[in-house]
């Protein structure tokens, strides 16, 4: 099985992409992880060129790493000057990494119109540049920077960078689509050109802009590429790098190659999340392999045809990159969607009324304004509440809240509630900071007594949208509630024109599935 090398720039080039950042000790975390996975190369930005990667390439010194070589990156030296006198190559030294990553020119306009430079020149910088770097015994790979543009330009000149990169020592010499807009049959035939006349290792780095940049990036493999460069999710300057996780998923399997230690690709996923998390980004649902909706079926077809079997509609086992296939509850849903969200749940639906009931339900209620496609545990609650035997713990007789401006207090919330428990009647009142905070507060102050296990309940998020918004403030609000406990976390929805009737529907769904279906 041929190995490719994965070099990770999540901390160097992901960090160019906007509204993605990490600090020094952000940079070290995630290293961790993509050392756990198993990459071949970390490249952990530009020395002295900010804080944080001052701090990450301190810190990263000192620590064991157990696969991966931590990679610093730069350029070639400056025009009409020598690497033994400039501040950036010193940098790269100064890092103490085992490897330095540099960029040079390869596109002529790049040459004559940006370093105001003449091509011979530029030759002599990159060639130099490298040559002091391998001389100083570190492993050098030369990112051709614009190659594919520049090739198109002038081919042979294109050709003669490489050339130099080599000369001088580049261990690997990467071809860059810099400006990302190099389609995959023009990719494959500067790469069968170069081969004719360029035999030493070479990798592959590609940009997103034309959609094109994992395809990209496996057709270079296809083509004798032993390294890709990319990032988790994507993430990079503009519409972002190569996507590994889409890259290595592929690569093992369903193409043939090795690039993690064996078993490491189960790691995908939640390498996926940690990232945007510790970056503080709404993870994209929708990513290939590793997205919450990767391996989610909807349509009553498909769930009826995933029940029979899972390959139906299925081109992995989400299993191997650490994901896991899900059914989602819809106005689209058949039987097996209900049947499969009941077995999830650990509920009895035995009665096949019981489903068609919800199923119907369900429908229903989404042509009124709910959505239950993330609202899962108000999908348990209407199967348990179809079930002949159930008894809701709980009655609702009335509340009230109420919002007030007070002198010297500001805006004040209290909210109180009347329930009936079996035959007992609960009446409680309880202040928040909003009406919502308060009727939930009021809600678990009545049910308390009874119910003690709901004092490890916590309110995690709560998100409102407005539907049919050209009705202004009589539009249908939806209500999103995320509950946790030790243990777990779980989503209920409530739909009403009263933003407060739907807070209400979605707390008590909240609190029934919590206290008679979560563990």
């Amino acid at each position: 099985m041929s190995v490719i090398q994965i070099y990770d720039t999540t901390l160097r080039d992901g960090t160019q992409s906007e509204g993605f950042s990490l600090s020094g000790y952000d940079k070290i975390r995630v290293a961790r992880r993509l050392d756990d996975l198993g990459v071949a190369f970390i490249e952990g930005g530009w020395p002295g060129s900010n804080p944080e990667d001052v701090e990450f390439f301190e810190r990263a010194r000192d620590m064991e790493w157990k696969t991966a070589q931590i990679a610093a990156f730069g350029s070639t030296c400056r025009v009409k000057g020598g690497p033994e006198d400039d501040a950036n190559l010193q940098a790269l030294i100064d890092a103490q990494t085992p490897v330095c990553t540099i960029f040079g020119k390869t596109w002529n306009l790049h040459v004559t119109d940006v370093l105001l430079t003449t091509l011979d020149d530029n030759l002599r910088i990159i060639e130099q540049s490298v040559a002091f770097l391998h001389a100083a015994g570190r492993r050098v790979v030369y990112d051709a920077e614009h190659f594919f543009d520049g090739y198109r330009a002038d081919a042979a000149y294109a050709l003669e960078t490489l050339k130099a990169a080599i000369r001088g020592g580049a261990e690997t010499v990467v071809l860059c689509d810099t400006n990302g807009g190099t389609l995959p049959w023009e990719l494959e035939r500067i790469i069968r050109e170069l081969k004719a006349t360029i035999q030493h290792p070479f990798g592959i780095h590609t940009h997103n802009d034309g959609d094109c940049a994992v395809i990209n990036a496996l057709l270079a493999v296809r083509e004798g590429a032993t390294q890709i460069q990319g990032t988790i999710n994507g993430v990079g300057e503009r519409c972002g790098n190569a996507n590994l996780c889409s890259i290595m998923a592929n690569l093992e399997l369903k193409m043939g190659y090795q690039c993690l230690p064996k078993g490491r690709l189960r790691q995908l996923s939640e390498l996926s999340h940690v990232i945007d998390e510790v970056a503080n980004i709404i993870p994209n649902d929708h990513l290939p392999f590793v997205g919450k909706s990767a391996f989610a079926h909807k349509g009553g077809v498909h769930v009826a045809a995933m029940r029979r079997s899972e390959q139906s509609y299925q081109h992995v086992v989400p299993e191997r990159v650490g994901n896991r296939m899900r059914v989602v509850v819809s106005a689209l849903s058949g039987r097996a969607n209900i049947l499969s969200k009941a077995e999830e749940h650990g509920v009895d639906v035995s009665n096949v009324a019981d489903v068609v009931g919800v199923l119907n339900d369900v429908k229903e209620l989404e042509a009124r304004g709910f959505s239950f496609e993330a609202a899962e545990a108000s999908v348990a609650m209407m199967l348990k509440r179809q079930q002949p035997d159930y008894q809701p713990l709980f009655e609702l007789v009335d509340f009230l809240v109420t919002v007030e401006h007070r002198q010297g207090r500001g805006i004040f919330a209290e909210a109180m509630v009347k329930l009936k428990v079996g035959d007992e009647l609960m009446h409680t009142a309880a202040e928040g900071n909003g009406p919502v905070n308060a009727l939930d507060l009021a809600l678990r102050k009545a049910l308390m007594t009874h119910y003690p296990k709901i004092e490890s309940f916590q309110l995690a998020d709560y998100k409102v949208r407005i539907l049919d918004g050209q009705d202004g403030t009589e539009a249908i609000t939806r209500v999103l509630i995320d509950t946790r406990n030790t243990t777990r976390m779980w989503s209920t929805v409530g739909a009403s024109a009263n933003i407060i009737e739907a807070s209400w529907q979605a707390l008590v769904d909240a609190v029934e599935y919590g206290l008679t279906v979560a563990h």
